[in-house]
């Protein structure tokens, strides 16, 4: 009786260490998951408002030539495409 009783104790150890080691995997895979994510939302978040700042410096800095470059170009209308 003590042998099977000391064997169940030591199995139910075992199983125990078991789940806390798979448990401490799935947070430390959840964990990695979440600073992946929060680098990439990061990123993105960056790139758009670095693209929105970078906009407004060129328009702000614009030259005479930038206003006027198209100036002499004939206009063509376009009337294909019209359906008619």
């Amino acid at each position: 009786m003590k042998v099977s009783r000391s064997l169940r104790k030591l199995g139910n150890q075992i199983g125990d260490q078991i789940d806390d080691l798979t448990d401490s995997h799935e947070s430390s895979l959840l964990r990695t998951v979440g600073w992946v994510s929060a680098g990439v939302t990061a990123v993105a978040l960056g790139l758009i408002v670095g693209r929105e700042i970078r906009q407004r410096y060129k328009f702000n800095r614009r030259t005479p030539y930038d206003f006027y470059a198209h100036s002499g170009d004939q206009v063509q209308d376009v009337d294909f495409g019209v359906g008619i």
